[in-house]
């Protein structure tokens, strides 16, 4: 597989390669694309879950389960029950 990097990209890769950390410029890129893949998995997760909990809404809502909140007192009290 073959890719470009933009030239500041392609510096920030040799650099790192340069430190020691890593033998070369593709365990750098390796490193990378772990992370990103990492990064996206949670995202994927933290989507998930945002819409479980919207979905719980949604039918809280349709039971008419639902809390009035009208000031920033009731909103802390809300929130110190939970």
């Amino acid at each position: 597989m073959n890719f470009s990097l933009t030239p500041q990209l392609e510096h920030f890769v040799r650099e790192y390669a340069a430190t020691g950390d890593y033998n070369n410029a593709s365990e750098v890129v390796r490193e990378a694309l772990r992370l990103f893949k990492r990064t996206e998995e949670e995202r994927h997760l933290k989507l998930k879950k945002l819409r479980q909990v919207i979905n719980k809404g949604d039918d809280a809502i349709k039971k008419d389960e639902v809390t009035d909140i009208s000031s920033i007192k009731e909103l802390d009290d809300f929130f110190e029950k939970l």
